[in-house]
């Protein structure tokens, strides 16, 4: 997801810096010298105007300059109820609109000042970035791909060569869903449970802690690229299941929208890319 340009606090010292610079020019305007049929002497009464041309010209560069730009909430691609039964509206409304939230407010101020980057490429790094890159930025690219993979239930499994590939890797899609259903009961505390692309090609489930991922030096045991994540926090389902892990993941895998999965498995992550938001 690129960061945008709309910070409220930045643009208000904007308008203000704007009637500085008004306030300026017009002091310019006022304090310049009248014309005189005399030649000035040299190095005298041009010296304030240049002062007060040089503060102008500081100001109205300052104020070209583009503005500082920041992550920004993604909305979901679906209403809040569209996941219903299997997932309930008031958790997707408060696990987007507020955790996800928070999660971009964070890591909003945790890169403040620092060279601009995506989401994806934040990941690299985070963890070496300290907590609040690896917290917040490793839970807004985290829930940016779980809305992303999911979408109104359609009875559909996986297909084609993805679907090859988790035959290959697991013998059938029923055994996939039982090692990735036993994996994530398993992550002990919060966390995620991933499905991802090792660079040789092969698919591999793996777990992660908190909001660490796949895509983080030492995030994860498996050298991976994400195409599949699921929240396994409290938070993603405890409204509706309360500490019945066990259905809320079998629940979710009627909501995984496969045809996403399989789109970004072809474009990015088989060609050993992160998938981008």
């Amino acid at each position: 997801l690129p960061r945008v340009r709309s910070r409220q606090a930045e643009m208000m010292s904007r308008t203000a810096l704007v009637a500085l610079v008004a306030l300026a020019g017009t002091c310019s305007a006022l304090s310049a010298p009248r014309p005189s049929k005399a030649a000035p002497l040299s190095g005298t009464s041009q010296a304030p105007v240049n002062r007060r041309g040089a503060l102008f010209g500081a100001l109205s560069a300052f104020l070209a300059a583009p503005a500082l730009a920041e992550y920004k909430l993604p909305d979901l691609p679906y209403p809040y109820e569209a996941l219903e039964p299997h997932i309930d509206a008031a958790t997707m409304r408060f696990h987007h609109d507020k955790h996800h939230a928070t999660y971009v407010a964070n890591v909003n101020k945790a890169v403040a000042g620092k060279p601009e980057m995506s989401i994806l490429e934040l990941q690299k790094d985070a963890i070496a970035a300290g907590p609040g890159v690896r917290n917040s930025g490793g839970g807004h690219y985290n829930h940016a791909l779980f809305w992303d993979e999911m979408g109104p239930a359609s009875g559909k499994g996986p297909s084609g060569e993805l679907a090859s590939k988790i035959d290959e890797a697991f013998g059938s899609f029923d055994k996939f869903k039982e090692e990735f259903s036993t994996k994530a009961a398993g992550r002990f505390g919060s966390g995620w449970c991933w499905l991802g692309v090792k660079p040789d090609g092969a698919l591999a489930i793996d777990t992660t802690p908190n909001q660490d991922n796949p895509l983080m030096k030492g995030g994860c045991e498996t050298d991976m690229v994400p195409i599949l994540g699921l929240d396994v926090w409290e938070h993603a389902y405890y409204l509706k299941y309360q500490n019945r892990r066990p259905e809320y993941i079998a629940a979710w895998f009627n909501v995984i929208d496969w045809d996403k999965v399989a789109s970004n498995y072809e474009k990015y992550a088989k060609k050993g890319n992160g998938i981008p938001f």
